[in-house]
């Protein structure tokens, strides 16, 4: 700063000018950016590229004496049997009620096998218990094939299960930290067969969005239209948007990764209200808004106590000390004040008169329903 006061007045006045040009120019070009605006792929899928939900049965085994209790679950028993006779050990069926498999589990391996996978390729693994297990800690699944919904299998899973967690019990007393009954194996299955998709069939391929909204399947449809030519994409219904797209599978990924890649620019959404009835959230959205209406809370509380009262008999009248209960219950109403809620067309406003009443989460439920009710709340009411 000493340096610019020091430079002659001319100098120092083109400079203050030059500043400020640019920081108009600056303030042009910020205001000509355009708004966040989402993408296509942000908002849509395409049909067909979906992941495939797989799930089976295993044993995990090397478990420190934590694993199930035989005598309750005779599955586990079993299905060790089982595994121990395709590796060509038989044992004797007596032996079988006596074994003691402390250190095995019975658990329910789940995993998601995404879009495209192909054999080789590894993915994450869930592992769950499904006896009475007291921990997964340390154990190893043994190899375990993991099926779709129609039968086939399409992994095979093995591997250390690793659990975020650590528990310990003696005297009666137990300490957990974490879950201990469920664990993840990460890259524990191996892909063994490929799903066909629907993707490169056809002259055409469809968006499902993620939500119906008439609104945006058109808005989808005119950008694809304008960025690619007419009669392009065309909306279906509120959810579907069909694309005519390249038959060459090469052109066709370049197309739908330039496709994914369109700005999009939305309207703005529905006006809702998200009640969580459990935890006493109240989340609403920027289209929220508030007529004029008028609000009288109020809350009565009943408390009861009770006082432990000793009554001691009189001398040489050999009676006995008796303990008693007094109980004392109070009834306290606060009283309603009527408030007068003024219209609020932003959500700061509706945010700053609901505060005003100040009522807590779970009475807040209760007001909004009341508010909807008498046709006040301008938004849809979604409890859950």
């Amino acid at each position: 700063m000493a340096a610019l006061h020091s430079l002659p007045a001319p100098i120092f006045a083109r400079l203050a000018r030059n500043a400020a040009a640019a920081l108009l120019i600056l303030g042009a070009l910020a205001a000509c950016l355009p708004a966040q605006a989402l993408r296509i792929k942000e908002v849509a899928s395409v049909a067909g590229a979906r992941s495939n939900k797989l799930t089976g049965y295993g044993l995990v085994v090397g478990l420190d004496g934590t694993g199930d209790q035989t005598t309750q679950m005779p599955i586990t028993t079993q299905s060790l049997n089982n595994y121990l006779q395709q590796l060509g050990i038989t044992l004797p069926t007596a032996s079988l009620s006596q074994l003691q498999l402390k250190n095995v589990a019975a658990v329910m391996v789940t995993a998601e096998m995404p879009a495209f996978a192909q054999p080789g390729q590894t993915i994450d693994i869930n592992v769950s218990s499904v006896g009475n297990a007291k921990s997964l800690k340390g154990g190893t699944l043994v190899i375990t094939p993991l099926r779709g919904v129609d039968g086939e299998v399409y992994a095979l899973a093995q591997g250390n299960v690793v659990i975020a967690g650590a528990g310990a019990a003696a005297g009666g007393s137990k300490v957990q930290i974490n879950h201990l009954s469920a664990g993840r194996i990460p890259g524990g299955a191996q892909i063994e067969r490929t799903i066909p998709t629907p993707l490169l069939e056809g002259a055409s391929i469809n968006l499902d969005l993620d939500s119906t909204d008439f609104q945006t399947a058109r808005r989808v449809a005119q950008v694809i239209n304008t960025r690619i030519g007419p009669g392009t994409a065309r909306a279906l219904d509120g959810r579907t948007v069909q694309v005519q797209a390249p038959q060459d599978a090469n052109l066709r990924v370049n197309f739908l990764a330039e496709l994914e890649e369109m700005p999009l620019e939305l309207s703005a959404p529905a006006a809702r209200v998200v009640v969580n009835a459990r935890t006493g959230s109240v989340v609403l959205n920027q289209a929220v808004t508030l007529g004029p209406c008028a609000i009288a809370h109020g809350n009565l509380a009943i408390t009861i106590s009770s006082t432990p009262v000793i009554s001691q008999p009189g001398a040489f009248s050999q009676g006995q000390t008796v303990l008693t209960q007094k109980t004392d219950i109070q009834i306290r109403q606060e009283p309603g004040t009527l408030l007068t809620l003024p219209p609020a067309p932003q959500l700061a406003d509706v945010v700053r008169a609901l505060n005003s009443l100040g009522a807590t989460p779970q009475d807040l439920l209760a007001i909004l329903q009341a508010i909807k009710a008498a046709g006040a709340l301008n938004a849809e009411l979604e409890v859950i």
